[in-house]
């Protein structure tokens, strides 16, 4: 390998204890987002994609704080002004991701000719939620490691 920037970001994207709690703190994403998802469109009656919307920011905020306490705990300067600009940078960082999930769900609950009828719902809308967030999770996870918590810096560069 040599010195250039790109084997240094391949190396920290590769970490496998990071990147298993970054797949250990999706879960939680993923409960927090299903939970909201069918809590808003089986008890509230509130359309599935604007359910999923609503579902997603509450997942990038639990996932954030989790993130930010756990699996990139010691990245990132200390402070409340850091702090903030993580969360906002977290934000723009998982547009991405949040697209790639929200276009696979409409694909699949919009496009596809699935049902899944259980007691007379049909809850292919909460089944094709998962697939949509596993998709996007390796979206995020690079650009996450990459650019929010810049994993791949040196600690003089910050």
């Amino acid at each position: 390998m040599s010195d250039g920037p790109l084997p240094s970001r391949v190396e920290s994207l590769v970490s496998g204890v990071r990147f298993g709690k970054f797949v250990s703190v999706g879960v939680v994403g993923a409960i927090s987002d299903n939970l909201v998802l069918a809590t808003l469109g089986l008890a509230f009656g509130v359309g599935d994609l604007w359910a999923k919307a609503a579902g997603i920011e509450t997942a990038i905020l639990v996932m954030f704080l989790v993130n930010e306490h756990w699996t990139f705990a010691g990245e990132g300067a200390a402070g409340r002004r850091p702090f903030v600009k993580r969360l906002a940078k977290s934000h723009l960082v998982r547009s991405g991701g949040v697209t790639v999930q929200l276009v696979v769900y409409w694909f699949l609950t919009q496009r596809l000719p699935v049902e899944l009828v259980v007691r007379g719902t049909d809850l292919w809308f909460l089944a094709a939620s998962p697939i949509a967030i596993g998709i996007a999770m390796f979206v995020n996870y690079v650009f996450e490691s990459l650019f929010t918590w810049r994993v791949h810096v040196d600690r003089k560069e910050q």
